[in-house]
């Protein structure tokens, strides 16, 4: 068996399809460092299942798709396959080839092919046990195993060590008989948990088990007397609800005629209050108006006294007015003396003011003359000082740069020589390379328009497999909901379908019956059987039929009597039994008005669809029950007909004769009639969801298949492709170096030209500045001595004038310190006239004000006398009224004392007749209250007989006993029952169903024990078994291993000695392996002590000793021989020779050695940026050279 090819699509930087074929003995991949040779390796790991991303040099899978470059998309998925020649059938199966190929799609989806079939990871895996190839064996060694082989811990060696000894695939098949183990351990624990559980529960089961039959038994008699009882307490009840009706009739009849006397004496004894109330109020009347009339007297005698108050406080006012006038006068007089004196003051100041103001603008305009004349002389010597330093900078400059000017004469005739020599080399050579580049071009032209027209190809493909695998993807996500609907619902049907079969919901008495449906014929089934209505009515039919519904139809009553014994006989507790040849619909619905009633939808037997044989027992059961929309229309309904009808509303609330009322929430929203309904809707549903995931799978085979050749026709593409990459990469570098030696010519060229023309430019300059420096030397000794003469001058000028500068400031002084002393006295007085004029305003403003007070006091005295005479006039013409409204009142008092006698005496006999109707109330109340109670009292025994038993009154009279009819006796054993089944205390009623099921449990539990029990030892066999052969073979290998790693340690490092030893005290299938190595010359030491030379060739010696043992199919080695010097690299390189006998060798370099060693080379380059193509190898010559002096530099 040996790899015949790699085939390489999408996976990391390998965009475009490559395919390596390979043959017995040595290939090499070559190429530059990053050009993405190692990727090799990576996709044969990854295609043989690699799952560990670091492994990979990855941060998650998907890093293994091509993820695109500047230029390139991102590709949708990433596909290696390996084919390997089996035609020595190693492999355990039936081909000649066998192809392996894995796919992981960017959408997440992967997937692995045996053959071009689908295949699980874990087929991989077992088709490469013991044969050295798999992501865990020693068929591909990189880098990283050779460190792992040098530095890892002695354990972590086991995994090489293993596989070369051949025991992995025990040890895999020991595990998996450990972790069987393991859950068979687990599994006994749990059981024998369970076991003991049930112990504990078995017993007390049995004892409840045997008090539940004993309670039922008295229930029932308890339930016959209780019935028989009820019907007696409501007859004797009804009797007596009777008899008070009566009683309470008459009573009321003459509280009725007691009545109506009280209410013709009532309106005479209103008619005498009336008269009393509008007299007491005519009376009170007066006496306000009385109170008025003297409160009113009292108030005009308090107003004279204010008005004569008022009046004194005005005469005093005028007198005061009078006085302030006078002063008033006097300060305006003397205001007016001191705004006459200011005013002179200000007139003499004037002038002074005027004369002060000219003296000191003329002294200013002198002073700023003088400073201006400072200023310029200042800025005058100053510039010629700037001007004479400028003038000696100047000169020194100009004598350096006529030394430099020389010097650059001599070295710019030397250049320019060498230029003219370079140019002429440059034009040359360009020429040549330009007739080199057309016929590049003309080359690259024409592969690239075909590699254009076959991009175009396979990008129309990719795009449409691209939409195919959306569209996959949604299909079959589309496809994965509804499988899981479809199992879902179809998964609910079968539930309900085996809950139904099962009779789940029903008493165990109905289940044990209904288990022998099959064996006994008669029986049709339960009423909820039998029975279909609409969904919007179920629950009030189900309401309706109450505990009916799980009444067992049968044929016949023979049935039914056979099935009766059949519960006794084995004490499964009571059923009822409805024989179609003894049940009838019985007497029609009495009260048929009251279907006609606001909300009533019908009876209820007349929304329920039955087979026409059970029609008598769907109208015996429901056909005098009455279904309504609400609640309150049947209270109104139940109200109407007396509580006399059974009635039903649509949400369940249940309102039975006699008047009581049942209701409230559910437990559950599924309901026992719903069952078949609900089944049939699921079946609809189920067939539905099946459909639609048929046509689904056909429509995904579909795009599988459009997918598939579109895959195909890709591979095609890339594999033209492939053919024309390479040409046209080999063209474009040829191009690329042809352009690159033009660019440097050209430039080279330019650059020259440039250089000479600067030149030819620095000469000219430098002749010129020669003339102009000695001129400007001449100049500027002059012009040095001109400067000077005219500072000195200047100087003398400046002190001068600061001289008459100081005698302006001190004139100008003086006249500013004159001026402002006369401008601040004139501001006080022209402060004080205006303050003595606002002064005068003021009293004159308060002098006519005093005038106008001094008249307005004078008019309301005047005023205050005429109202006082007015007021004593009112007064006096108070007293004749005073004296009316007192006869009046006395006139009032004497009517309402006659209207009282009156009064008192329909008072007495009202009070009589008031005692009598009371008396009636209460004999009323007494009696409506007894019936009220007996009311309630037959109430409690119907609510009772429902809550207890499910029985209503009409029900009961059907279960009656005749021969129950002494309630003595019966109210005894009731009382006695009743004690029996309270001395019996808590009851488990289900504990009879529970004993059963947990008794077939433990028995089948306990089966399991034992079998549990016979798996262990078996599988603890089979463990030790495997360890001892595991043991066995282990030894004998690691004895061959060691010794052929010392045998080949000695060819590899020419001579020396190479051991490999267990870790002590540890067991031999877990101990660790260390590695000893002694090369020529040098003491036996650890790995930790060599060379990295040493180390890598260490490692070397024991992969290659493993692979002449027991030599793998295929070894692909990557770089593993990098850390080699020369003389090393050609041993490595003839062992790999003598290796090539049983072992094919693909090895990944970029070592000299390696490759002249090689049968056959492949070329990996990266000529587009991120992208790995195949080259022929000439090509990579120059480079690969570079490298390997790279190497030996390092």
């Amino acid at each position: 068996m040996y790899l015949k090819s790699i085939e390489v699509q999408g996976f990391k930087s390998f965009a475009n399809k490559i395919v390596f074929d390979f043959h017995n003995g040595i290939t090499g991949i070559v190429g530059p460092n990053g050009s993405g040779k190692s990727n090799v390796a990576d996709a044969v790991r990854w295609v043989l299942g690699e799952q560990r991303v670091k492994q990979l040099r990855g941060g998650n899978m998907q890093d293994v798709i091509f993820s695109g470059t500047e230029n390139r998309k991102p590709l949708s998925y990433a596909s290696v396959a390996i084919t390997l020649d089996n035609s020595d059938h190693q492999l355990a199966v039936d081909f000649e080839e066998v192809t392996v190929t894995r796919k992981l799609y960017r959408s997440g989806e992967s997937e692995y092919l045996l053959n071009g079939s689908t295949c699980r990871l874990k087929d991989i895996n077992e088709l490469f046990y013991d044969t050295g190839i798999g992501k865990e064996g020693y068929s591909i060694i990189g880098q990283g195993q050779i460190d792992k082989i040098l530095s890892g811990k002695p354990e972590e060696r086991r995994e090489l060590f293993d596989e070369a000894a051949g025991i992995v695939k025990f040890k895999r098949r020991k595990n998996m008989s450990v972790k069987k183990l393991e859950d068979e351990r687990a599994n006994l624990l749990r059981v024998n948990d369970i076991l003991a559980e049930l112990e504990k529960q078995i017993g007390p089961l049995k004892r409840q088990s045997e008090t539940a039959r004993e309670y039922l038994n008295k229930k029932e008699e308890l339930k016959t007397f209780d019935i028989n009882m009820f019907l007696l307490e409501t007859e004797r009840l009804k009797e007596q609800i009777q008899q008070i009706q009566q009683n309470l009739d008459t009573a009321k009849e003459e509280l009725k005629v007691a009545g109506t006397s009280y209410d013709d004496m009532k309106e005479e004894y209103e008619a005498i209050e009336k008269q009393v109330d509008e007299i007491d109020a005519a009376i009170e009347k007066s006496k306000g108006q009385l109170n008025e009339t003297n409160l009113l007297k009292q108030q005009l005698e308090n107003q004279i006294e204010l008005l004569k108050e008022q009046i004194n406080s005005a005469k005093m006012s005028d007198e005061h007015y009078g006085q302030r006038f006078h002063a008033i006068q006097i300060e305006i007089g003397e205001r007016t003396r001191q705004l006459e004196e200011f005013q002179r003051e200000k007139d003499a100041i004037s002038g002074e003011l005027k004369e002060k103001r000219k003296s000191e603008e003329e002294a200013g305009q002198a002073l700023i003359h003088v400073q201006s004349r400072i200023a310029a002389l200042t800025d005058e010597i100053e510039k010629n000082k700037n001007d004479i330093i400028e003038i000696l900078n100047n000169r020194a400059s100009t004598r350096a740069k006529i030394q430099r000017y020389d010097t650059m004469m001599e070295q710019i005739q030397v250049q320019k020589s060498q230029m003219h020599k370079r140019l002429i080399s440059s034009e040359s050579e360009a020429a040549l390379q330009i007739q080199n580049k057309k016929e590049h071009e003309e080359k690259l032209k024409e592969i690239s328009d075909h590699i254009r027209t076959l991009e175009e190809e396979s990008r129309g493909h990719e795009q449409r497999i691209e939409i195919l695998q959306k569209e996959l993807a949604g299909q079959t996500e589309k496809l994965r909901i509804g499988q899981t609907a479809y199992h879902r619902e179809e998964s609910r049907l079968e539930s309900l379908k085996n809950i139904t079969e099962r009779y789940d919901g029903y008493g165990n008495s109905i289940r044990k019956v209904m288990e022998h449906k099959e064996q006994e014929q008669g029986l049709l089934g339960v009423v909820a059987d039998i029975i279909k209505v609409e969904k919007a009515y179920e629950v009030a039919v189900e309401t309706a039929l109450g505990g009916s519904i799980q009444n067992i139809v049968t044929d016949s009553e023979e049935t039914a009597k056979k099935m009766i014994a059949f519960l006794k006989k084995n004490r499964f507790g009571r059923a009822t039994f409805l024989p179609l040849t003894s049940v009838s619909s019985g007497q029609r619905f009495s009260r048929p008005e009251a279907l006609k009633e606001p909300g009533v939808i019908g009876l209820a037997s007349s929304l329920v669809q039955v087979e026409e044989k059970y029609r008598g027992i769907a109208d015996h059961l429901l056909g005098r029950t009455i279904v309504v929309d609400t609640i309150d229309h049947g209270i109104a309904i139940a109200r109407k007909y007396h509580q006399s009808l059974r009635l039903v509303t649509t949400e369940g609330e249940l309102l039975s004769p006699g008047g009581s009322m049942t209701g409230g929430a559910f437990r559950n929203s599924s309901n026992l009639l719903s069952r078949r309904r609900e089944i049939e809707e699921f079946e609809k549903t189920v067939k539905q969801l099946k459909k639609e995931m048929e046509e689904m799978e056909q429509y995904c085979e579909a795009l599988r298949k459009e997918r598939a050749v579109c895959y195909a026709a890709v591979d095609e593409i890339q594999q033209k492709l492939q053919k024309a990459y390479v040409i046209e990469n080999t063209e474009k570098m040829n191009l690329d170096q042809a352009e690159n030696r033009i660019r440097i010519l050209r430039e080279t060229s330019e650059s020259v030209r440039r250089e000479t023309d600067e030149l030819d430019q620095q000469i000219t300059d430098i002749s010129n500045n020669q003339e102009s420096i000695t001129v400007e030397l001449d100049t500027s000794t002059s012009l040095e001595e001109e400067l000077t003469r005219k500072t000195e001058k200047a100087q003398e000028q400046l002190e001068a004038v600061k001289e008459e500068e100081t005698r302006c400031q001190k004139i100008s002084e003086e006249v500013h310190l004159a001026y402002a002393s006369l401008e601040q006295k004139n501001t006080f007085i022209l402060e004080n006239i205006e303050r003595i004029q606002e002064e005068i305003a003021k009293f004159e403003e308060e002098k006519s004000g005093l005038g106008e007070s001094k008249e307005d006091t004078s008019r309301e005295i005047r005023e205050k006398e005429e109202q006082i005479a007015d007021i004593r006039k009112t007064i006096e013409d108070s007293k004749e009224l005073f004296e009316e409204i007192e006869e009046q009142i006395r006139a009032d008092v004497l009517q309402r004392d006659e209207l009282n006698r009156q009064h008192k005496t329909f008072l007495s006999k009202r009070e009589e007749l008031s005692r009598h109707m009371s008396d009636l109330d209460k004999e009323i109340f007494r009696l409506e209250s007894r019936k009220e109670d007996y009311e309630q009292s037959s109430e409690r025994q119907i609510n009772y007989m429902w809550e207890e038993y499910e029985i209503t009154y009409n029900h009961a009279l059907e279960l009656r006993d005749k021969n129950l009819t002494d309630l003595a006796f019966m109210k005894k054993r009731i009382q006695t029952l009743k004690n029996e089944i309270r001395a019996l205390g808590s009851v488990n009623v289900n504990a009879i169903e529970d004993y059963k099921n947990v008794s077939e449990r433990y028995e089948f539990l306990k089966g399991q024990h034992d079998d549990l029990t016979t798996a262990e030892a078996t599988l603890e066999k089979i463990i030790a078994e495997l360890d001892e052969a595991m043991r066995r073979q282990f030894t004998e290998q690691f004895g061959r291993i060691a010794a052929e790693f010392d045998k080949v340690f000695k060819e590899l490092f020419g001579g020396g000695k190479g051991t490999l030893e267990l870790m002590e005290d540890e067991d031999i299938l877990e101990a660790g392996i260390k590695i000893i190595a002694q090369p020529p010359g040098k003491k036996l030491q650890n790995m930790m002590q060599l060379s990295g030379g040493e180390k890598a060739l260490t490692a070397i010696s024991l992969l290659f000793a493993i692979q002449n043992l027991k030599p793998s199919p295929f070894c692909l080695l990557d770089e593993i021989e990098a850390a080699l010097d020369d003389s090393n690299v050609t041993r490595f390189a003839k062992y790999l020779h003598k290796l090539t006998k049983n072992t094919q060798f693909i090895v990944i370099t970029h070592r000299r050695g390696t490759m002249t060693a090689a049968d056959r080379l492949y070329g990996i380059t990266m000529q587009e940026k991120g992208v790995s193509t195949m080259v022929s190898v000439s090509l990579l010559e120059n480079e690969l050279a570079e490298m390997e002096k790279q190497h030996k530099a390092g």
